[in-house]
Protein backbone atom coordinates (compact mmCIF):
# COMPACT_ATOMS: atom_id res chain seq x y z
CA UNK A 1 0.00 0.00 0.00
CA UNK A 2 1.25 3.48 -0.85
CA UNK A 3 1.99 6.19 1.70
CA UNK A 4 0.92 8.86 -0.81
CA UNK A 5 -1.73 11.29 0.38
CA UNK A 6 -3.52 13.56 -2.07
CA UNK A 7 -2.74 17.22 -1.39
CA UNK A 8 -5.66 19.62 -1.13
CA UNK A 9 -6.64 21.52 -4.29
CA UNK A 10 -4.67 19.19 -6.55
CA UNK A 11 -5.25 16.12 -8.65
CA UNK A 12 -4.02 13.91 -11.46
CA UNK A 13 -5.59 12.48 -14.61
CA UNK A 14 -4.45 9.60 -16.83
CA UNK A 15 -5.29 8.48 -20.36
CA UNK A 16 -8.26 6.09 -20.39
CA UNK A 17 -8.20 2.91 -22.49
CA UNK A 18 -11.75 3.41 -23.88
CA UNK A 19 -12.34 -0.28 -24.69
CA UNK A 20 -15.75 -0.39 -23.04
CA UNK A 21 -17.51 2.45 -24.89
CA UNK A 22 -16.72 5.49 -27.01
CA UNK A 23 -18.80 7.56 -24.56
CA UNK A 24 -16.35 6.88 -21.73
CA UNK A 25 -13.96 9.72 -20.88
CA UNK A 26 -10.65 10.13 -22.74
CA UNK A 27 -8.92 10.75 -19.40
CA UNK A 28 -9.79 9.75 -15.82
CA UNK A 29 -8.35 10.62 -12.45
CA UNK A 30 -9.00 12.06 -9.05
CA UNK A 31 -8.65 15.36 -7.22
CA UNK A 32 -9.13 16.80 -3.76
CA UNK A 33 -10.77 20.24 -3.54
CA UNK A 34 -11.35 21.87 -0.15
CA UNK A 35 -10.88 18.49 1.54
CA UNK A 36 -13.45 16.67 -0.64
CA UNK A 37 -12.27 13.83 -2.91
CA UNK A 38 -13.61 13.75 -6.49
CA UNK A 39 -13.44 11.42 -9.47
CA UNK A 40 -12.43 13.48 -12.54
CA UNK A 41 -13.45 12.65 -16.12
CA UNK A 42 -12.17 14.51 -19.19
CA UNK A 43 -13.36 14.32 -22.80
CA UNK A 44 -11.49 15.79 -25.79
CA UNK A 45 -13.98 17.51 -28.11
CA UNK A 46 -13.98 19.65 -31.24
CA UNK A 47 -16.10 22.80 -31.48
CA UNK A 48 -18.24 23.71 -34.49
CA UNK A 49 -15.39 26.01 -35.61
CA UNK A 50 -12.91 23.13 -35.45
CA UNK A 51 -11.18 24.17 -32.22
CA UNK A 52 -10.16 21.39 -29.82
CA UNK A 53 -11.25 21.74 -26.19
CA UNK A 54 -11.60 19.64 -23.05
CA UNK A 55 -14.89 19.00 -21.26
CA UNK A 56 -14.70 17.92 -17.61
CA UNK A 57 -16.89 16.25 -15.02
CA UNK A 58 -16.30 16.05 -11.26
CA UNK A 59 -18.18 13.47 -9.16
CA UNK A 60 -17.73 13.41 -5.37
CA UNK A 61 -16.31 10.00 -4.42
CA UNK A 62 -18.88 9.64 -1.62
CA UNK A 63 -21.72 10.18 -4.10
CA UNK A 64 -20.24 7.66 -6.53
CA UNK A 65 -19.86 5.12 -3.73
CA UNK A 66 -23.45 5.59 -2.52
CA UNK A 67 -24.72 5.30 -6.12
CA UNK A 68 -22.80 2.04 -6.48
CA UNK A 69 -24.29 0.72 -3.25
CA UNK A 70 -27.79 1.67 -4.45
CA UNK A 71 -27.21 -0.12 -7.77
CA UNK A 72 -25.93 -3.20 -5.93
CA UNK A 73 -29.04 -3.21 -3.70
CA UNK A 74 -31.28 -2.95 -6.77
CA UNK A 75 -29.39 -5.81 -8.45
CA UNK A 76 -29.79 -7.92 -5.31
CA UNK A 77 -33.51 -7.37 -5.23
CA UNK A 78 -33.79 -8.36 -8.91
CA UNK A 79 -31.84 -11.55 -8.18
CA UNK A 80 -34.11 -12.27 -5.22
CA UNK A 81 -37.13 -11.86 -7.50
CA UNK A 82 -35.62 -14.32 -9.97
CA UNK A 83 -35.30 -16.91 -7.19
CA UNK A 84 -39.06 -16.67 -6.51
CA UNK A 85 -39.97 -17.49 -10.14
CA UNK A 86 -40.48 -21.27 -10.41
CA UNK A 87 -39.16 -21.63 -13.98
Amino acid sequence: MSDYEQKDNSGAIFKNDKKESENHPDYKGQARVDGVDYWVSVWINTSAKGNKYMSTSFTPKEQAQSNGIQQAKQAMSIEELDEDIPF
